[in-house]
């Protein structure tokens, strides 16, 4: 936007949700890939003594998702509350 036309709080609210959004599918794969490999490899790994390191990568990247979702809820529900009235 040009300065003529600076944004509002709710474009920015806006701006930063789709940001989020777009962290979430990423987060989320990257979620799967890594439980798909843990599980083909837990065998392997076990027997290295490397289980715990995943664990805990797959443990912390489940907390950033739940946080990520939550902070995602506490925009939208911003969003509304910063959409203008409608005109009648």
């Amino acid at each position: 936007m040009s300065e003529e036309n600076p944004k509002t709080p709710l474009d920015h609210v806006t701006d930063t949700l789709s940001q989020l959004k777009e962290m979430r599918h990423y987060s989320k794969n990257n979620v799967e890939m890594l439980t798909r490999e843990w599980l083909l490899f837990d065998g392997e790994l076990s027997k290295l003594k490397q289980t715990e390191k995943i664990e805990d990568l797959m443990e912390r990247q489940g907390q950033f998702y739940e946080a990520l979702e939550k902070v995602i809820g506490d925009l939208e529900e911003l969003a509304v509350k910063l959409q203008p009235p409608p005109e009648e």
